[in-house]
């Protein structure tokens, strides 16, 4: 008998499938997108203004796709089992093109999480392709398409050949850059602050001891601001032989909150501050834990639901499991009494998706560690803790406020204030805190505890220090930081994040330096550039007004054609106006400053472009003509160490191009075939070119066609 098709994105997703439906169906994957736009054309359709897209099945996927298109002609119903954002919609309905099958036994089915409930939950109510969701899909690609296709040839012509643009892309780049020139023009502002090392009387150990800040005279409601070392030490003067006492004590209990479910955007900025993983490195392992991986005797299992999301709510049987577990593992006074429900305030969130969290709060991360990579349980660990705080009770704490009077020798009374605070009921706090950003403020009940002290309490002074402070400049943004910024100011979404900032760096318009962008010269003379003569695509606010309008047609309140024309009248216009006007940008502008020093006449070497591409050249050009090839790199960690794969030649005219870590000689690493960035489906470890569109694995037997990486905003 005939069996049924199930057809999903990737064969790790359709083993973990197919285990749950049993054996009257075949799970078959597409390998993501079976179809596209062109890559060396526009394939738009702009002449008439119709934008209607030309989309084509890439020389890759045209096994895949007539593999599919053959089990979809003898299976009686072929359920289209893809992705539930407007990504997956998009490639069910590439896949009913592409492979012609025949529409009127196509189901379409989708699911949070990939556990035998879900999946038996989705079946059995199947629904109808979406076709909203698919034409905001496309209104989103055709634009990113336009932007890119039009407008990196014009920075081709004005700054130098080989560069992009794109729609979010510039925009995050601009961020950047912006924070940059902050930080160039900030002036900073002394300031100094007096602190007092105090104990009390007589002292009794460590315990006693504490340090109390100055504040201001007595009767003085706001703090004095001491800006100079005169009158720092002037007060000093005044302070020394002072008699200290408590003026008051003011005790309170105060509380703190647990943080809500990850949905993307904060998953990826959390994992970037403990992990020190990448967005893009993230949301890959994401991907493999949502898709399944094999549990000893369970088989193949989804370990989290979704993970691309931006809304924080979460099903009623995961929120009782979850509060059955604490209750279970940490006593019902860790339980909150009634479920958490939280509201996360993103742009145009999907309240009918839910947070990323695990499958089953059961599977706590030591009963599957040996399952999983190193990689892999660092980041379920993550998702997991994070799931159980947020149902759990608020930290409660004791937070004491002293107020110390200082009577100086000729009757002068100074005011010093302290903080402290005492733990006296963990709460969430036994699972899960979350680090903090530069722009967090220190808390109160992050303070150090205070020693007990009564009102007019005498105190010893062992000290008086004034030291000296400048205000600080903006940081520059980590990861972390520029997600969040994007996120805020309603940029993209949860799809775009890991692929825009890893465009940034693999242009090079960014560099990393301890974990912070650096704007590169040549990402300065793209931001500006684009901004002098597009405005509009260069605008936060613009920006964001269009991801709001894709929602609008997602949710079938707007067309795809008017929106589209609204954008490119003006967008044109800019154009032709900025292939006419615009200045070039001087080619020794972008000159990219190293550290390496030549070896001729010891001036910097710099990076040069030319006819073949990127090499090192002497600054000190033409009077010395010393130059040299530059290191490739490939955007790929070497597996032995770390450090950066690049490609090289071995020596003698005519050398074979082989690849080897940017470390050597410390590290040997090396091999003939390209590497490159996907990581393999069957084991995450390292994957080989091997042949046009094929790929194999350093590690496992895996051998087949490269995978799918995550879209990206340019394709030209």
């Amino acid at each position: 008998m005939a069996k049924d098709l199930v057809i999903v994105e990737s064969p790790a997703k359709a083993r973990t499938i197919g285990r749950f439906l049993g054996t009257k169906y075949v799970a078959k994957a597409s390998m993501g997108h079976v179809r596209d736009l062109p890559q060396r054309e526009m394939g738009v359709e702009v002449e008439n203004l119709s934008f209607e897209p030309t989309y084509v099945i890439p020389l890759d996927k045209k096994k895949i796709v007539a593999e599919l298109a053959e089990a979809s002609r003898k299976a009686p119903t072929v359920y289209l089992a893809t992705d539930l954002d407007r990504e997956g919609e998009a490639i069910s309905w590439h896949l009913i093109h592409a492979a012609k099958i025949d529409e009127s036994k196509v189901k379409r089915v989708v699911f949070h999480e990939i556990t035998e409930e879900a999946i038996r939950e989705a079946f059995e109510h199947p629904r109808s392709l979406d076709l909203d969701l698919v034409d905001a899909q496309q209104a989103r690609r055709i634009l990113d398409r336009l932007v890119g296709y039009e407008l990196s040839p014009v920075l081709w012509k004005k700054v130098r050949r080989g560069l992009s643009a794109g729609r979010v892309q510039s925009v995050a780049l601009r961020l950047v850059v912006d924070r940059e020139r902050e930080i160039g023009a900030f002036v900073p502002r002394e300031y100094w602050s007096i602190e007092a090392a105090l104990s009390k009387r007589p002292a009794n150990g460590r315990q006693s001891a504490f340090k109390a800040l100055f504040f201001a005279p007595r009767g003085q409601k706001q703090a004095l601001e001491i800006a100079t070392a005169e009158q720092a030490n002037g007060l000093k003067a005044q302070l020394d032989g002072a008699d200290f006492s408590v003026d008051s004590v003011r005790k309170k209990q105060t509380r703190s909150r647990p943080y809500a479910p990850f949905i993307t955007s904060t998953l990826q900025q959390e994992a970037s501050r403990k992990l020190r993983f990448t967005a893009r490195r993230t949301m890959m392992i994401a991907q493999q834990l949502y898709e399944g991986l094999p549990i000893g005797d369970e088989g193949s299992a989804g370990l989290i639901t979704y993970m691309r999301t931006d809304s924080t709510t979460v099903a009623g049987t995961a929120l009782r499991e979850t509060a059955e577990y604490i209750r279970r593992q940490f006593g019902d006074d860790y339980a909150s009494k009634s479920p958490r429900r939280y509201k996360r305030k993103v742009k145009g969130a999907q309240e009918a998706h839910e947070a990323i969290r695990p499958t089953s709060m059961n599977r706590d991360p030591a009963s599957v560690r040996r399952y999983l990579s190193q990689e892999q349980f660092r980041l379920y660990d993550l998702i997991w803790k994070r799931m159980i705080a947020s149902q759990m009770t608020d930290a409660l704490f004791d937070l004491t406020t002293i107020e110390i009077l200082a009577r100086g020798r000729s009757g002068e009374e100074f005011v010093f204030k302290t903080k402290g605070s005492v733990l006296k009921f963990p709460g969430f706090r036994a699972v899960y805190m979350e680090d903090a950003d530069d722009s967090a403020s220190g808390r109160d009940e992050d303070t150090p505890p205070l020693p007990q002290l009564s009102k007019v309490e005498a105190l010893d002074c062992n000290g008086i220090e004034p030291e000296q402070h400048f205000t600080q400049p903006p940081p520059r943004f980590t990861e972390a930081t520029l997600i969040k910024t994007l996120e805020e100011q309603g940029i993209g979404r949860p799809s775009t994040y890991a692929p825009t900032i890893a465009t940034l760096t693999d242009r090079s318009y960014v560099l990393k330096e301890q974990g912070r962008f650096v704007p590169s010269k040549l990402g300065m003379a793209v931001s500006d550039m684009l901004v002098a003569n597009f405005p509009d695509i260069m605008d936060v606010g613009f920006t964001a007004r269009m991801e709001s309008e894709l929602d609008e047609i997602a949710s079938g309140a707007r067309e795809r054609g008017p929106l589209l024309k609204q954008f490119y009248d003006p967008f044109s216009l800019s154009i032709k106006k900025a292939i006419k006007e615009a200045p070039r940008v001087p080619r020794e502008l972008i000159d990219e400053e190293t550290d390496e020093v030549c070896e001729k006449c010891e001036r910097p070497m710099v990076i040069k472009t030319g006819r073949f591409g990127r090499f090192l050249s002497c600054s000190g050009f033409p009077e010395c003509k010393n130059a040299k090839p530059l290191l490739a790199r490939l955007g790929v960690e070497c597996p032995e160490c770390g450090g950066d794969l690049v490609e090289r030649r071995q020596k003698g005219k005519g050398g074979r191009r082989f690849y080897g870590c940017s470390t050597y000689p410390k590290c040997n690493f090396a091999v003939n075939q390209k590497p490159l960035p996907q990581p393999c489906p069957e084991c995450s470890k390292l994957l080989l070119a091997s042949g046009k569109s094929n790929a194999r694995c350093t590690s496992c037997d895996y051998k087949g066609p490269v995978p799918e990486a995550e879209p990206a905003e340019v394709a030209v």
